[in-house]
């Protein structure tokens, strides 16, 4: 029989090696490993009967994972963490006694996934400044071309490319803010005992509270926690996780708003994605260049937000201290929702570094419409001429109506703007010199000097170039 198992595409196909190793079991266990050596430690350090030669087996054995035994363990303990400390223990036979003195298992699941959620997010976050490292360029360098805007996706005023990309970039900016305002809110669990109520170390310790309560503030602090949640039943609030996935899904929501409009303009032909040179496209259509990677990122970013429910339902459902219908939904949510923001991010920052700029057709979209939105300052421009303004207004919207069926209706190019010119109404003035498409982008091009500057240069200066992450696009 075949021993072909499903895999997850989010690994073996979109989400990067970091993310996917972050995740891992391996990296996990060895976390639990490390949280008891801080245990250990700290109650040494606080007086309880933990010899050195017991800590450094703990030590010697932090990375060697009996991951084999302790499977085995499981299947015979029905417990995760139960097998792992008799696994750890079978290492460390002279520290046996004293793995896990007085916690609960959530000492270690609860307390390693904060230590996970935290990395992760600071890997999305590196991910943010790479994309908007790019995104920046690409606005810097189209912050003048004028091009055609849109409301209700109907033709409206004209921006410019580069302005509507610090649009895609705010977005990304408050979506940082909040991923900052995570990660410092973010504490530990430390040790707080079975229900939270930290018997067992009170018991150990004797009835001495200070001690109890300094064990907690230490394994917080070794741990990279600036202190602990003030109080927690048998595990963290569960709202800690719906607030991340919250966070993770106004990324996903950025991302999809982002490349949804990358792919109406891949449409009307103004802007593609990069399109490498042995590309298909289609099986079928060979001339096709089909917008997938930006399709890919709805796709990932869908899937993101569909997740942020199962958070908000598991942290409503956490009976009184503590019920165990959390365990199996956030195994599945929490890794899932990370990596594919990861694998979306990678996509972003793939796209934003090489998208093709189509300047003469964006012109000539632009010039299609331009006429009507022009009709004010032509309006304007022959009433300064000495033009009487209801008669001009009737003029223009005689000429409108008719130039626009015969673009509706007879598919011919729009001629408002000859219409205008041979009308005696608009002699004394040059229609062609209210044309330039730059008298109607307003503050477009200042606005992105504007924003690169004052926004985006300091948040890019925290940028480590040496932190770098790779971003390889996988098929």
């Amino acid at each position: 029989m075949s021993d072909a198992v499903y895999e997850n595409p989010l690994i073996t196909r979109y989400a990067s090696k970091e993310m996917a190793r972050l995740l891992s079991t391996e990296h996990r266990i060895g976390l639990w490993r490390e949280l008891w050596i801080v245990l250990a430690e700290t109650q040494k350090e606080l007086g309880l009967a933990i010899s050195d030669k017991q800590i450094s087996q703990l030590k010697e054995f932090r990375n060697t994972l009996n991951l084999k035994e302790a499977a085995a363990y499981e299947r015979k303990l029905r417990h995760d963490v139960m097998a792992q400390v008799h696994a750890y223990g079978d290492q460390c036979p002279d520290a046996r006694a004293i793995i896990h003195l007085g916690a609960t298992s959530c000492y270690v699941t609860d307390n390693s996934d904060l230590m996970i959620f935290r990395d992760a997010l600071q890997m999305v976050r590196k991910r943010m400044l790479a994309c908007l490292g790019a995104m920046a360029q690409f606005a810097k360098e189209h912050a003048r071309l004028p091009c055609l805007a849109y409301t209700h996706l109907q033709p409206a005023q004209p921006t410019t490319v580069g302005k509507r990309m610090t649009l895609w970039m705010y977005d990304l900016v408050l979506d940082l803010a909040e991923i900052d305002h995570r990660l410092c809110s973010l504490m530990a669990r430390s040790a707080k005992g079975t229900t939270g109520t930290q018997a067992s170390f009170l018991q150990l310790f004797e009835g001495d509270h200070q001690k109890v309560r300094e064990l907690e503030r230490r394994i917080a602090n070794k741990i990279g926690f600036p202190g602990a949640y003030a109080v927690t039943g048998q595990t963290y609030t569960r709202k800690v996780d719906a607030f991340l996935t919250d966070t993770l899904s106004g990324i996903a929501t950025s991302i999809h708003k982002i490349a949804t409009d990358l792919r109406i303009l891949a449409h009307k032909k103004e802007i593609e994605e990069p399109f490498e040179t042995n590309q298909i496209g289609s099986s079928a259509m060979a001339y096709k260049r089909n917008p997938m990677r930006s399709e890919r990122m709805c796709s990932l970013a869908r899937f993101v937000m569909s997740l942020q429910s199962s958070p908000v339902m598991t942290a409503a459902t956490q009976w009184m201290e503590r019920t165990l219908d959390d365990s199996a939904n956030r195994r599945l949510v929490m890794p899932q929702a990370f990596l594919a923001i990861d694998a979306c991010l990678i996509l972003l920052e793939n796209v934003a570094s090489g998208l093709v700029v189509y300047p003469k057709t964006i012109d000539r979209n632009l010039r299609e419409e331009l006429p009507f939105m022009a009709t004010e300052s032509l309006l304007m421009a022959a009433v300064a001429a000495g033009g009487d303004r209801q008669h001009l207004h009737e003029v223009i919207r005689v000429h409108s109506q008719a130039a626009a069926l015969r673009v509706k209706q007879e598919g011919m190019p729009n001629d408002l703007l000859e219409r205008l010119a041979a009308d005696p109404a608009f002699a004394k003035i040059s229609v062609a010199d209210v044309m330039a498409p730059q008298q109607y982008t307003g503050r477009a091009e200042q606005q992105v000097h504007e924003f690169l500057s004052e926004v985006i240069e300091p948040i890019l200066a925290q940028t480590n170039q040496a932190e770098k992450l790779s971003a390889e696009v996988h098929v």
